[in-house]
């Protein structure tokens, strides 16, 4: 496990960053919650109303004075979006860092086979994407207590299931990418977690676009809709699960036969 750790200290720095960053806006968005809630049925109602864009973000589907559907929407786009960033530039630099640094030549000198290294290097991605995760559900615990809100734990906890999930598909959707590039990636990665919001967006916008649904790891962790129906779509996490699966086999299979440059 020695890549495994190494790869979880070469991390922490940026690991650290991120987790402070959006646990820090998450937990803005929940202490200024009781400032507006005074306002929050007007401002539900006026959101509601304003078509496309309601559609979009899915506040034509619940009620934005509750708690539940404040956090879903605000601080549900801060996660899913930071995170999703988080796992993208995990997941890409995972395989690319070594010939980026030029360290290829020292890391495949050494009698380890290339399928461990790729296997240690998706379990630090994975932990740290794990970790991110763990630090926002506690940042969200100490703000909600101290506001005094009893939000439905189930929902809570759905919201932040799907948003762990999804960020642990991009991870394994962009690790596959790593497989095949040489240097940097970051603007592929960024480029690509960027492209999944806004096919749920539009998803949202039309029934014609419904289908992106199925391509885009956002369509399971939609806060809205999981709030408005208390449950996680079956199909669209079936559907994430197997390109997952895909880019997890990718890079197994062609970084174990890559020549490094």
């Amino acid at each position: 496990m020695t890549i495994f750790r190494h790869e979880v200290r070469r991390g922490r720095a940026s690991l650290a960053i991120w987790t402070l960053s959006i646990a820090f806006l998450l937990g803005v968005c929940i202490l200024i919650y009781p400032e507006m809630g005074a306002q929050m049925d007007e401002v539900g109602t006026m959101f509601a109303e304003m078509g496309g864009f309601s559609q979009a973000f899915g506040m034509d589907r619940i009620n934005f004075g509750d708690f539940s559907g404040f956090f879903a929407v605000e601080c549900g786009n801060v996660l899913g979006l930071g995170g999703a960033l988080f796992a993208a530039l995990a997941g890409v630099q995972a395989l690319t860092k070594e010939e980026q640094g030029n360290t290829a030549e020292f890391l495949l000198t050494h009698p380890v086979s290339r399928i461990r290294i790729t296997a240690e290097k998706l379990c630090a991605a994975a932990l740290q994407v794990l970790a991110l995760n763990a630090g926002c559900i506690a940042v969200t615990a100490v703000c909600v207590r101290s506001i005094e809100e009893t939000p439905s734990l189930q929902t809570m906890a759905l919201l932040f299931l799907a948003y762990g999930l999804m960020q642990l598909e991009i991870l394994a959707i962009t690790f596959g990418l790593s497989a095949f590039l040489r240097r940097g990636g970051q603007g592929v990665g960024l480029g690509l977690a960027a492209a999944f919001y806004f096919m749920n967006l539009i998803a949202n916008l039309t029934e014609r676009a419904e289908f992106l649904k199925y391509l885009t790891p956002f369509g399971y962790a939609d806060g809205a809709k999981i709030v408005a129906e208390e449950a996680l779509c079956g199909r669209y996490c079936a559907s994430g699960a197997v390109f997952a699966a895909l880019g997890i086999a990718f890079a197994f299979r062609f970084y174990s036969r890559k020549e490094i440059a």
